[in-house]
């Protein structure tokens, strides 16, 4: 195997939008924030979730609101 070829692996914090922290090793350098983990995605959880990354299902529903209101008149 050659020498020196390989990146430099250092420990980094991954830190989830549910306040859930853990250290790693990683290339990247720096700190993580992510959106989900296994703490709280619900595969591992066994509950379901609606996942809302940016407000897009609140965008959505408010977006299509007035069609469904025209369509109950």
């Amino acid at each position: 195997m050659k020498g020196k070829i390989h990146p430099e692996s250092k420990e980094i914090t991954v830190t989830c939008a549910c306040g859930h922290a853990f250290r790693t090793l990683s290339t990247l350098g720096h700190d993580l924030t992510i959106e989900i983990c296994s703490a709280c995605h619900p595969f591992f959880t066994g509950k379901q979730k609606l996942v809302d990354t940016a407000g897009k299902v609140e965008k959505f529903r408010k977006k299509y609101a007035k069609f469904e209101q025209a369509r109950a008149k």
